[in-house]
């Protein structure tokens, strides 16, 4: 979950809750360094102060939920209608107006993940290949392979956000942890082998290497 506040108390206070309930949190201060975070990771839900200098939440709540599909609760000082519907206008899935319970912002978070939890189990298409997240299958046309679990999350990933570039240290940390020790040959041996299936299945897509960088998986241009 990112959360985004000028209001460096409302970071930490929100940030504290969310974590000590299972979250992970990354946190922005302001509209502009929270896109140039989802460069790099997309989250799946965003809390949104409505007032912040520069891009007010409003205004980042479209782009999040237009253009990255991210659903947003807003945060606002201010309760009047026309505040609340503006935000919904713009895409927000609920509000919370400060002062606030932390209670009450941990059950409205809940009940959008669960709302949009469907959309997560659904398949994922990419090119000519279908990822089925229930089966840990992906199959192109008639062909299917039930894949290992390592390699199964990562052909997951990378296909929940085609064509961008994933860091290799998002990736360690969401398939296997904060706290795994293993190193670089880990990861570069389960993409070798993710390859070698896609190709045995006749995917036309593929995973390219950014070096230093990350990966990322694309369709071949035909």
């Amino acid at each position: 979950i990112i959360v985004i506040d000028d209001d460096k108390n409302i970071l930490q206070l929100v940030g504290i809750h969310l974590t000590r309930h299972g979250y992970r949190v990354i946190e922005a201060s302001n509209a502009a360094d929270a896109l140039d975070m989802l460069e790099k990771e997309v989250p799946d839900l965003a809390v949104v102060d409505v007032m912040m200098p520069g891009m007010d939440g409003i205004e980042l709540s479209k782009i999040l939920s237009q253009d990255y599909g991210i659903p947003v609760l807003l945060l606002t000082a201010k309760g009047e209608l026309e505040d609340k519907t503006e935000g919904f206008l713009a895409g927000a899935e609920d509000y919370v107006v400060k002062p606030f319970e932390p209670k009450e912002l941990l059950f409205r978070i809940a009940v959008i993940l669960r709302r949009f939890e469907k959309e997560y189990q659904s398949n994922i298409q990419v090119g000519n290949i279908t990822i089925n997240r229930k089966l840990f299958e992906v199959s192109t046309g008639d062909r299917s392979v039930v894949m290992p679990l390592k390699e199964f999350e990562l052909l997951a990933l990378l296909a929940s956000r085609p064509s961008q570039i994933i860091e290799r240290s998002t990736i360690m940390e969401q398939i296997w942890g904060h706290d795994y020790e293993g190193d670089d040959y880990t990861l570069n041996t389960h993409m070798t082998r993710l390859r070698e299936r896609l190709a045995n299945l006749g995917a036309n897509v593929e995973i390219s290497t950014t070096r230093g960088v990350g990966y990322k998986l694309e369709v071949q241009q035909s």
